[in-house]
């Protein structure tokens, strides 16, 4: 199961399922890009709650972020 890291802070997030990762790289993948790191905020977080994502990963990220206004995350395997 995929582990999410707060990479700016080398900090573990927790850990997901392989469905809920493929779900948040389809919410916050940029069509341009090859990137595999993703910038998450209060706002990508009330977009991603919009198109149903699963309340245990959104409470998950929302505590990730905690009082920061943004945090960059990546997958690990």
């Amino acid at each position: 199961m995929p582990r999410v890291i707060r990479i700016d802070k080398d900090e573990d997030i927790g850990t997901i399922s392989d469905a809920h990762q493929a779900f948040l790289v389809a919410q916050l993948e940029d069509a341009n890009s090859d990137d595999t790191d993703y910038d998450i905020d209060a706002e990508t977080i009330e977009l991603l709650s919009d198109n149903d994502a699963d309340p245990e990963l959104l409470a998950m990220l929302e505590k990730g972020l905690g009082d920061d206004d943004s945090m960059t995350i990546a997958f690990e395997t």
